[in-house]
């Protein structure tokens, strides 16, 4: 991995891998539940997919990071991306010979979604290590990579939907083999030294990760800012669909129309936070990202109108996207090398643990009372994330980057005299 990181073309690799990775993902995602209601007509196995789907994604958390520790970043990517376009290709071929509808056909499609939805998981820990593992010998420039990668994944999120939309118009084989090809990119573009050197390392397990977790304060604070920013987010995205059709008297289409707009202002939030931080560093930007992300949630509670509130909503997945830069670079530089996959896996389980809170949560509130739910998760933000960066700075001396080892090893080369031959 280090040759990766200090070749001039090594970060343009891991971008390749990540975007295509992430394209496939997204695309897969949110074109198997449309695929389902295309082939059977039924809203109940829609979101039967959307289950199957998610479940597993889940479940690839508590072995992932053990994979990546103990196998390799780099191998357990490229991997998972061959075994994605090998299931992929033999679910259109499948899929070609079968009738279009039928027991069958809907068996296959939801069998698909459910390994996709694993697989996804297992790629996206094993990247996220290689882009943990690229910032560390930047050192003080590691946020350039996790803007980048907050980016990637921002722009995959826009542009996914999308494609799977306009592809399952010319046919689920088509579709299913773009998938296919974006998954054999990223196989492809992952260069052999991407596999760690280092042999002898500790235990990997969810157990090893969640010893690292309890044994590092600073990450236990910062995984608490992101679940509860999660919270608000996750009330905020379920409950969308109700305040724009039953609250505002908009249709279906207009809620596309929010999270479209939102979408394109976290991107060029996450944009933004780079030079940000480059310029003022990491604290005061964190700062004010989370300020105004509870400021904004606070609007989107408080809104009139629809106007005011798909304003409210941009702004606040705005501050979102440029805090998740803040914060995954801080996790990146918390979590160590040696059992980053396992502790990384902890994390984002801990993480996601509040999105099937807020849907129970909206799931209980009456449509009315949705504003003041959405208003009392915007003051528990305020005040998590109020604790949460005044306990990071407690431990301020381990949030900070290591030196670019790039750069110290200029810095230890001799000095040759001027006659030097």
């Amino acid at each position: 991995m280090p040759a990766l990181c200090h070749r001039p073309d090594g970060l343009a690799s891991l971008y390749l891998m990540r975007s295509a990775d992430a394209l496939a993902s997204t695309t897969a995602t949110y074109a198997i539940p449309l695929l389902v209601l295309i082939t059977t007509g039924s809203t109940a196995l829609t979101g039967l997919a959307f289950l199957l789907e998610w479940t597993p994604r889940l479940g690839a958390f508590t072995f992932a990071g053990a994979l990546s520790d103990r196998f390799g970043a780099g191998r357990v990517f490229r991997c998972t991306n061959f075994f994605r376009a090998t299931v992929v290709g033999l679910a259109a071929a499948l899929l070609t010979a079968l009738p279009s509808a039928g027991t069958a056909t809907t068996t296959i499609v939801l069998a698909f979604g459910g390994v996709s939805g694993l697989l996804a998981e297992v790629s996206f820990v094993a990247v996220e290590t290689l882009g943990a593992e690229a910032g560390r010998h930047l050192g003080d420039r590691a946020h350039r990579v996790q803007a980048a990668q907050t980016g990637i994944d921002q722009g995959a999120v826009l542009l996914g939907p999308l494609l799977g939309g306009v592809l399952l118009l010319a046919g689920p084989g088509v579709l299913l083999a773009v998938v296919a090809l974006l998954a054999m990119t990223a196989a492809a573009a992952t260069q052999d030294d991407a596999v760690p050197a280092n042999r002898h390392r500790a235990p990997s397990s969810l157990l090893t990760g969640w010893r690292t977790l309890r044994g590092t304060p600073a990450l236990a604070w910062l995984i608490g800012g992101l679940a509860a920013s999660n919270l608000a987010s996750g009330v905020l995205q379920a409950a969308a669909p109700i305040t724009v059709i039953h609250r505002f008297h908009y249709s279906t289409a207009d809620v596309g129309a929010v999270w479209s707009a939102a979408a394109v202002a976290s991107l060029l939030a996450v944009i933004a936070a780079r030079r940000a931080i480059d310029r003022w560093s990491v604290w005061p930007v964190g700062a004010v990202t989370a300020g105004v992300s509870t400021v904004a949630c606070l609007g989107v509670a408080l809104a009139p109108g629809f106007a005011a509130y798909t304003g409210a909503v941009a702004a606040l997945m705005a501050a979102e996207g440029a805090l998740t830069v803040v914060l995954r670079t801080l996790r990146a530089r918390l979590i160590p090398a040696t059992a980053f996959g396992s502790t990384l896996a902890v994390t984002i389980i801990l993480v996601l643990l509040p999105l099937p809170v807020a849907g129970a949560l909206v799931a209980a509130v009456p449509a009315a009372g949705l504003p003041h739910l959405l208003l009392a998760c915007a003051v528990l933000q305020g005040l998590v994330l109020t604790a949460c960066f005044h306990g990071l700075r407690r431990h301020r001396t381990v949030c900070e980057p290591a030196p670019s080892k790039v750069i110290a090893a200029r810095r230890a080369e001799p000095i040759q005299p001027a006659d030097a031959p």
